[in-house]
């Protein structure tokens, strides 16, 4: 029997001399550590060793995919195939064995007795390989692990969360300070044309007329028909010819129209990192993006820290992610905790009714937290899991909608009750009972409630005189 090592150093084939002796061994990996019993039972039979670190980094990560290396294919063809060996080859990997048998037809073999050999012969590795070292196989071992993890963990530009954190942080100054100065530039434009702000409530065209038309007494001359439809357009100029705003000069001007380019630019930008966050949500979490929308993604990513980070928390953290201060001063007052957090601006949860809010947030928040771990741990670059999660979400809560609900189905059950043979086991309890109807008689029969209080006090005084 021949024995498969993949090693840091490079491929080895041992032969076991007496396959008969490995059954009467009681504990064959410490019978190996023994030097010389070890080197008495295996023989070394072939050893082909690695180039250089990169060499056998490529081959453990075709090893690591299910492939057979070209180096392991052609050392098998060499030593074993060429010179017609007919003995089974012992190997640890099962898709490594299985590729060895489909591709060479090679005759492979995995047994509890072969796992204690693997283990034995690397304990025995540099006793039973000839000019190979201890150190000289510490340090391939450490820069292969090196190598492996670079390479496992590789860099992808296409996976870095932090691109979303800052994008959305930035996303969010960029709504204030788009606020801040329309706000500012409607209070300064508003003392010399206060009638445009009540005809264009729009933020971004507002800023567009203010720069297009400059003073008011413009406002006739200028064409606004790429800005406005004619309906408004010709409100605006009519209301200009009537304004009651008070005049400004050239300097005014020229530093309000510096404050309206301002605000243009700072939207433009908005609207291009907007559509750059929705890109790059897709690309690292497809299925985060079709449950709440890339922006409330984004945020629950930005409040974890990461999108591992957030792939470790339960269903019951993400539902109330954002609203912290809300729970502990629910507990440190033993009030009712709250409902939700960021979760609540996901489109599932606010066209929900008032009253089904609760329970659309913990079920959304069930299936996102699935949806979270799925894009942060799988495989997967799709958002098929999150589709069918959403499609899942929103028959549930269309069925809550129309008072269905999954609790209010009985359990069916399991036994029939026995019916009674006869009366005479209820004479005791009979004899307590008034005579006439009982009060749960009448009052399941509509009758005056008033009367069959009475009743049941009647009975219970009678049941004390009796006792008595």
């Amino acid at each position: 029997m021949l024995i498969l090592i993949e090693t840091p150093a490079g491929f080895a084939l041992f032969q076991v001399a007496n396959t008969k002796a490995l059954n009467k061994i009681e504990n064959i990996y410490d019978y190996l550590q023994n030097e010389k019993q070890a080197k008495k039972l295996i023989t070394p039979f072939a050893f082909q060793q690695f180039k250089d670190t990169q060499e056998a980094l490529i081959a453990t990560s075709k090893l690591i995919n299910g492939k057979i290396p070209k180096k392991l294919s052609k050392f098998l063809e060499k030593n074993v195939i060429s010179q017609e060996v007919q003995d089974q080859i012992a190997v640890q990997d099962k898709k490594l064995a299985k590729q060895l048998q489909d591709q060479l037809g090679l005759s492979c073999i995995q047994t509890p007795v072969t796992e204690q050999l693997f283990r034995g012969i690397k304990s025995q590795l540099t006793n039973l390989i000839e000019g190979l070292s201890e150190a000289e196989l510490k340090n391939m071992t450490l820069g292969l692990a090196h190598g492996l993890s670079r390479y496992k963990l590789k860099f992808s530009t296409e996976k870095v969360d932090t691109m979303i954190i800052q994008a959305i942080a930035l996303l969010d100054d960029l709504d204030k300070e788009i606020n801040n100065y329309m706000m500012r530039l409607r209070e300064w434009f508003g003392w010399h044309f206060p009638e445009l702000g009540k005809i264009i409530t729009d933020n971004l065209i507002y800023a567009k007329i203010v720069k297009a038309i400059g003073m008011r007494i413009k406002t006739s001359q200028t064409d606004l028909s790429g800005i406005l439809p004619d309906n408004l357009e010709a409100d605006v100029k009519q209301a200009a010819e009537v304004s009651f705003g008070t005049e400004i000069t050239a300097e005014d001007e020229k530093f309000i129209l510096c404050l309206a380019d301002q605000v243009i630019e700072l939207t433009d930008y908005r609207a291009q990192l907007s559509e750059y966050l929705k890109n790059r949500m897709q690309a690292i979490a497809p299925n985060l993006t079709t449950m709440v929308g890339e922006l409330v993604g984004a945020r629950l990513i930005s409040h974890a820290g990461s999108l591992v980070n957030l792939a470790k928390y339960p269903a019951s953290t993400v539902q109330i992610l954002g609203a912290e201060k809300a729970l502990f001063k629910a507990i440190r007052t033993k009030h009712n905790t709250p409902k939700y957090g960021l979760i609540f601006q996901a489109s599932l949860v606010g066209s929900a009714p008032a009253k089904l809010k609760g329970k659309v947030s913990r079920t959304l928040a069930a299936k996102t937290a699935l949806c979270i771990r799925y894009d942060a741990l799988g495989e997967g670059q799709d958002a098929e899991f999150g589709i069918t999660n959403k499609a899942f979400l929103e028959k549930r809560v269309h069925q809550l909608e129309e008072g269905v609900n999954y609790r209010d189905v009985k359990a069916p059950q399991r036994g029939k009750a026995k019916p009674v043979s006869s009366q005479a086991q209820y004479q005791e309890e009979a004899d307590f009972q008034p005579q006439g109807a009982t009060w749960m008689q009448k009052f399941s029969k509509g009758e005056d409630k008033r009367q069959a209080s009475e009743d049941l006090t009647q009975n219970q005084k009678f049941k004390k005189v009796k006792q008595q």
